[in-house]
């Protein structure tokens, strides 16, 4: 055996892209490292430091989420008119303000108050994020970049929830410190590293308004195939949502088990894409890319379905392995769609447009499950999870025939635009 092959392994996958997109692995991975320093523990927080239940968790997650739509709108605008890059900084940068300001504040309405600002704030640099991808790499890279990108961004999940733990026990402030230190970080990164992407020929024309940059939102919007694959993602959403916010307090109330025993079920999550995710990637980038959905939200559905009748750490753990053998594989397909689909001039729109598959879940699954579970059998959440997982599964199945009708198998990497 070669001890030398990983190394060489390595230094043939760093070859294969460009400067800019490790550039943007960088900036990934230190902007989700403080990231995943708060948020798993960001329903523990407010549960107990405010002494209430779900249902106002869900009220917060609902503040942050609805503006969010409107900052991820703005966001794939400007990303498609003025560039990438300073979308990007200013996001950051607000967002690193607005996050120290809510590990000071004592009063749950001032935070409800805050909330709406960080929801619009938060996601004006998603679209552009995307955005880069799609500029910088060929089509028949896109799943395998996104991949790569999703090992270094759950890199920083393995390392962050631990560290996130640490630091809770001493003070729920030091999360709020530390994640707006890492915003403030990556926006000097990008400063002096990350060059503009946004190709020149797609520079709007002499005299086009800012009002028809955002008129051309109508575009996927009224693409049908395009909406109905969005809101398949939303019910896969609606599922996904509750590992970071029903999950924790679940397993808290019901079962006993500790914040820092959560923390290490989410670092089990991150550690196998770490591990595994690229090698999954590389595998299924010639599958049919809808197939390869379906597959993947079927195990979703049974994943987090298992956490109804769970009763132990052992069951606790195999739920998360599978949901997250699910996740590996729905989740760079999904982000290759979106780039496939996406005109070259509007990007920045097809990705602000996508962000409604998770703004709406973010919005309403949290205050939902937590509707079930201060009311009724919290158990419910997680059959009901088994049973949407089960719906979006059904509704990439459609879109798989559909395009099996029309002939166009499209693989992973290079998901056919019109379905």
């Amino acid at each position: 055996m070669n001890l030398l092959q990983p190394y060489y392994s390595a230094r043939r996958i760093y070859r294969e892209y460009p400067g800019p997109f490790w550039t943007l692995a960088v900036v990934t991975f230190i902007d989700r490292l403080g990231g995943a320093l708060i948020f798993p523990f960001f329903a523990l927080y407010i549960t107990s430091k405010f002494g209430v239940g779900m249902t106002e968790v869900g009220i917060l997650f609902l503040l942050f989420s609805v503006p969010s739509v409107f900052g991820g709108l703005i966001g794939g605008a400007l990303a498609d008119r003025l560039g990438r890059k300073g979308v990007i900084i200013f996001s950051l940068v607000m967002t690193a303000g607005s996050t120290l300001m809510m590990g000071f504040i004592d009063s749950l309405q001032a935070f409800y108050v805050l909330a709406v600002l960080v929801g619009l704030l938060a996601d004006v640099g998603g679209p552009a994020y995307q955005a880069v991808v799609a500029d910088i790499l060929p089509e028949e890279q896109r799943a395998s970049g996104f991949g790569l990108l999703r090992v270094i961004f759950n890199l920083a999940v393995v390392i962050g929830p631990a560290i996130g733990g640490l630091l809770a026990t001493r003070s729920y402030l030091l999360l709020f410190i530390a994640d707006a230190v890492a915003s403030s970080i990556t926006a000097l990164v990008v400063i002096l590293f990350l060059p503009e992407t946004k190709p020149q020929r797609i520079s709007p024309q002499a005299g086009e308004s800012l009002a028809r940059t955002f008129a051309g939102y109508g575009v996927p919007l009224r693409d049908a195939t395009y909406v109905f694959f969005i809101l398949a993602c939303m019910l896969q959403g609606f599922v996904y949502l509750q590992m970071n916010s029903s999950l924790g307090v679940y397993l808290r109330d019901i079962h006993g088990l500790p914040a820092r025993g959560y923390g290490l079920l989410l670092s089990l999550n991150a550690a196998m894409v770490v591990v595994m995710q690229f090698w999954i990637t590389r595998r299924i980038e010639k599958r049919p890319a809808f197939q390869v959905m379906v597959a993947g939200t079927l195990l979703y559905a049974i994943g987090f379905g298992l956490y109804g009748p769970a009763t132990t750490t052992t069951w606790f753990a195999i739920a998360m392995i599978v949901l997250t053998i699910g996740e590996m594989l729905v989740s760079p397909v999904m982000q290759a769609l979106v780039a496939r689909m996406a005109p070259e001039d509007m990007r920045g729109r097809y990705m602000a447009v996508f962000g409604f598959a998770w703004v709406v879940p973010s919005a309403l699954a949290p205050l939902m499950a937590g509707v079930v579970m201060d009311r009724s059998d919290p158990r419910l959440v997680w059959y009901a999870a088994f049973l949407v997982g089960l719906a979006s599964a059904a509704m990439f199945q459609v879109l798989h025939r559909r395009e099996v009708r029309s002939g166009a198998h499209a693989p992973a990497e290079a998901a056919a635009s019109g379905v």
